[in-house]
């Protein structure tokens, strides 16, 4: 069943698909997986790009009317489908409270939402809509799912384009990757600090006065100084150094200080984007609390401010994060099965093209570039142009880029 919308610039076809929560068991149950088919008006029979969204946790993109950015240029080549992952968006979305009578039941339900069950959702629409093969687009978490795609089923793609997601595919430890991430986001303080050198002190005494002081966010959570410290999420977006500025400067406890901080992190509105994101890393074994184990002493009492680092107190300080706390628990112990196949990235015969970000505060980038050496014929774009955010700040000329490297491989 689908329904057609014609828009400015565009038709959209939206499909609900149902699938096996398990693959390979269908007595599991079935989940709902949305997509939405974007074409330009006369690209109807264009063949697929398949847009995989970063995370875990968060919905594909929405178009614009007409379409902007990148999806505009991918238009003039594709009918592009946005897929919500499983677990997002209108795809059966996991909220606060989760599927399952105990915490263990719980967690097992979300072993079941790592790139390898969307890679297998795809397979399943891709017979659903009789597509052969189709091309991918995957941004962050979406570039670490579309070398599960290319470990798992090559031989459904076309083309493979990576956007700031060169995750590592050598079962490197996870406990290195991310003591490589603290290493990044302090050089990008660093960095902040140099252009703003008014604002450590400034940092420093609400940080003090947060330790000191019950303040509440609009939510009625408590703002404490951990949680403040996360607003260094920031600092791996184009525009984030100037946002943390425009956030510093308000009036301590202002209304407008408090709802800043509030959005600053977007761990409560999609839940598994905290439970499940150390496990995008662990190819193989579990990942105990990574982050954690391997913060410096200023990341957790000082005024280092972290990025994509997870902690176990988040299930205590974020209200819409409590019910999943003994599943997280759990979920760190969990020993994951392995996400990348070496021997076959290694033989790999689909077009592949990757932007690599020198200064990127979430993927380390001689990680990056390790896995740009040995995935066959991967073609690496590394630049200091952009931020992680590059997709959305500059998307027509990345995609555009991106294309001229695949079509020109040798």
């Amino acid at each position: 069943m689908s329904t057609t919308y014609i828009i400015p610039g565009a038709v959209l076809t939206e499909r609900e698909h149902l699938v096996p929560l398990v693959h390979g068991e269908p007595q599991r149950g079935s989940i709902t997986v949305f997509t939405r088919e974007v074409a330009a008006p006369d690209g109807r029979d264009r063949p697929y790009l398949v847009f995989l969204q970063g995370g875990p946790g968060f919905e594909a993109t929405r178009p614009t009317s007409p379409p902007s950015g990148w999806l505009a240029r991918a238009l003039a080549d594709f009918r592009v489908l946005l897929l919500d992952q499983r677990g997002t968006g209108r795809s059966t979305p996991v909220g606060p409270v989760l599927p399952g009578a105990t915490p263990t039941e719980q967690a097992e339900y979300l072993t079941h939402f790592r790139a390898d069950s969307i890679v297998r959702d795809l397979e399943w629409i891709r017979a659903e809509l009789d597509v052969k093969r189709w091309s991918l687009l995957g941004q962050s978490f979406g570039g670490f799912t579309s070398l599960t795609y290319l470990s798992v089923a090559p031989e459904s793609l076309r083309e493979v384009l990576i956007t700031g997601g060169l995750a590592p595919v050598t079962n490197r430890p996870v406990d290195e990757v991310y003591a490589a991430t603290w290493v990044r986001v302090r050089e990008a303080n660093q960095r902040y600090h140099a252009r703003y050198p008014g604002d450590l002190a400034r940092l420093r005494t609400i940080l003090r006065r947060l330790d000191d002081e019950d303040v509440r966010l609009p939510s009625g959570d408590r703002l404490t100084a951990r949680r403040f410290r996360q607003v260094g999420m920031w600092l791996g977006d184009s525009a984030g150094f100037e946002r943390l500025h425009h956030l510093l400067e308000l009036p301590f406890a202002s209304a407008a200080f408090l709802w800043d901080a509030q959005e600053a992190s977007a761990w409560e509105r999609n839940p598994i984007y905290a439970t499940l994101h150390e496990s995008s890393y662990a190819d193989g074994g579990a990942t105990r609390w990574s982050a954690q184990r391997t913060a410096p002493d200023d990341a957790v009492s000082g005024e280092l401010l972290g990025a994509e680092h997870v902690f176990p107190w988040m299930w205590d300080d974020y209200a819409g994060l409590h019910a999943h706390r003994e599943a997280a628990q759990l979920l760190a112990h969990h020993p994951w099965p392995r996400l990348y196949d070496d021997d076959r990235l290694a033989l790999n015969e689909v077009p592949v093209a990757a932007t690599v970000y020198v200064d990127d505060a979430y993927v380390e980038r001689s990680f990056a570039e390790d896995t740009a050496r040995r995935v066959r014929g991967l073609r690496a774009w590394i630049t200091n142009e952009y931020a992680h955010n590059g997709l959305r700040a500059d998307g027509e000329r990345i995609v555009g880029r991106l294309l001229d490297l695949v079509r020109s491989r040798a």
